[in-house]
């Protein structure tokens, strides 16, 4: 079918939001209550992004249980990115993090509260006092054990409180990029009718969110499928640390269902089959509350060495049976709730069997420190994208760098996505309406469709999922080694060409073609696939989530830098080293230095 053929809808925009869940619904706000007008574009209903999802909290250094300083909290991140978080971007978020505690609360986030009336704070995994070296911090602000779900009301409300038009059920297919490398807008497919629309704007913000349905047991929704990050790719822009994978100590075991750190932060603990506290030989001082790749890597080692639980030995028990009853009932909820219908187990009386299940991704698109997208040059140098920013776990700005720590993924959120509205409003002063398209912007994103729809192989996407996603399970795992990473790197480029030649839509038509919505998400999540392999296989150390069992240690002087990856429409890719910004743009703000990341 000719592209020409496709007839296309076009709207105009001052911006174009890219997804619905907690960042893109915080942009969306932000950026109608500035006076903006305001699109926001999203695959499923709102209510049903993955931010709904998230437990246990959102951190700032409020204070409420324990004293606490914005600064400790940036230590503790930069600490948990193993240093390769971006120190910019983390002393922004960290020092504006209890400003937006107080600004959700009075949006109607109904937080929990201590006998005082403040907002209840618990501990967390990587959190400390006094740079470290202190007692546990009290920093975690959350709604019992469903924080995600009542952000994201919270947000939803306020979004259409302040006009913010909704476009549900509308699937990105790609960006609209000019000739001079800049972002126009984004082609999207309306799935009830079957029509195309071109939403141009001033500025586009992707909130896609991350790519964990790449891997085989994951916390991650099935709409995970990393949509931005592969319209990056296809524009022909960079993908940042792809490798950083993080895996969270706590899925339920057989189907990875998230039973939240928030358990461990209420005084819950991890035993092997012999009922030893195993963490307190991996992580003497903070034991079960150390960062997640930390206590995923002693779990791996313990069911190695034949410690594991059940039949098979291939899991471990979290325990909260010495927690009073009346302090699991009302601050764990959820997990009660989820543990007796999906375990049928009283989590007061049974253990819990977990395993480690891949949680986040750190990698994305690459930012500045203010939510706009880069590009990486081939010398590692960068230029920032006209019209383009990306928040969220779609984003790598990088205020996680190797490891997030819990409960920041939330705090991410919330401040990256008020500042890129922000940011969006002093960009759209003194401009008139977005400019028309030329039809040729429209060429390539329509190409792309039309090539998935009439494909002429035997192989359904479904299938071609379930393969890429036991190969990079299989061979870029928790522990991975060069052997393993090139052995699946292959089998990767060999199922990139076997799509190609193979894959088989039955259904061709445009109108609730769910085949179609598979065809184009495999081929998301097949790039970056590709990309996470082939950044794994490149990086030659260990460092937070990427551990490498032939590289055991972190080299800072070969690789304190961020992997950049750019895929041409062949599959080929380009590698290069991009710096860490290891010093903070305002005077007065600490900067930290590498040392020994213990726990």
């Amino acid at each position: 079918m000719s592209v020409k053929a496709y007839p296309i809808i076009h709207h105009a925009y001052d911006v174009v939001i890219i997804g619905a869940g907690g960042a893109g619904l915080r942009a969306a706000s932000a950026a109608s209550d500035l006076g903006l007008k305001v699109a926001v574009i999203t695959k499923v209903p709102p209510m049903r992004s993955h931010t709904v999802a998230a437990q246990g909290g959102i951190n700032a250094a409020l204070g409420n249980r324990t004293p606490d300083d914005w600064r400790w909290h940036m230590y503790d991140t930069v600490r948990g990115s193993d240093w390769l978080g971006d120190q910019d971007a983390i002393a922004y978020m960290c020092k504006q993090a209890p400003a937006a505690i107080i600004e959700l609360e009075r949006l109607g986030m109904p937080f929990t509260r201590q006998e005082d009336g403040h907002i209840y704070q618990r501990a967390y995994g990587g959190m400390a006092t006094h740079y470290g070296k202190g007692p546990l911090a009290y920093r975690a602000c959350a709604v019992a054990d469903r924080t995600g779900h009542a952000l994201l009301h919270t947000l939803y409300n306020a979004a259409i409180k302040q006009d913010a038009e909704f476009f549900v059920e509308f699937m990105a297919l790609d960006l609209l990029m000019d000739a001079e490398g800049g972002c126009r807008g984004v082609l999207a497919w309306q799935l009830d009718t079957g029509e195309l629309h071109a939403f141009r704007a001033h500025t586009t913000i992707i909130a896609t969110g991350g790519f964990g349905q790449v891997y085989a047991q994951t916390t991650a929704s099935s709409i995970c499928t990393g949509d931005g990050n592969a319209m990056a790719l296809r524009a022909g822009l960079t993908l940042q640390d792809m490798e950083f994978v993080q895996f969270h100590p706590t899925g339920m075991a057989g189907s990875g269902i998230l039973i939240t750190e928030g358990a461990r932060g209420e005084g819950g603990h991890l035993v092997n089959n012999k009922g030893e506290r195993f963490m307190e030989r991996y992580a003497p001082k903070f034991r079960d509350l150390a960062s997640r790749d930390v206590i995923c890597r002693a779990m791996v080692r313990e069911i190695a060495k034949g410690r594991g639980c059940g039949e098979q030995k291939d899991y471990v028990h979290l325990k909260l049976d010495h927690l009073d009853p009346d302090i699991v009932h009302k601050k764990l909820p959820n997990i009660s709730e989820i543990c007796r219908t999906f375990l049928r187990i009283d989590i007061t009386r049974d253990p819990i069997p977990v395993v480690p299940s891949v949680h986040y991704t750190m990698g994305g698109i690459p930012t500045n420190h203010e939510c706009v997208v880069v590009r990486v040059l081939p010398d590692g140098s960068s230029e920032d994208v006209q019209g383009l920013m990306a928040i969220g776990e779609a984003a790598c700005n990088s205020v996680h760098g190797a490891n997030r720590l819990g409960c920041n993924a939330l705090l991410d959120l919330v401040v990256f996505g008020k500042l890129s509205a922000q940011v969006a409003a002093r960009n759209r002063v003194g401009k008139s309406r977005a400019p028309d398209l030329p039809q040729s912007i429209l060429d390539a994103p329509l190409a792309h469709l039309d090539l998935l729809r009439n494909t002429k192989g035997s192989l359904r996407p479904n299938q071609l999922r379930k393969t890429l996603q036991k190969t990079v399970s299989k061979h870029a795992g928790i522990i991975r080694d060069s052997q393993s990473l090139a052995e699946g790197l292959e089998s990767l480029n060999t199922l990139w060409q076997t799509m190609q030649a193979e894959l088989h839509i039955h259904d061709q038509g445009m109108l609730w073609n769910n085949d179609l919505v598979d065809a184009i998400e495999l081929d998301n999540l097949m790039r970056q696939g590709i990309s996470c392999m082939a950044s794994a296989f490149w990086r030659t150390e260990s460092r937070g989530a990427h551990f490498r069992d032939d590289y055991p240690q972190r080299n800072d002087n070969e690789w304190l830098y961020h992997t950049a990856i750019n895929m041409d429409t062949n599959g080929k890719i380009r590698l290069t080293k991009k710096p860490v910004r290891s010093n903070t743009t305002e005077a007065g703000q600490p900067n930290f230095a590498p040392e020994t990341r213990a726990y």
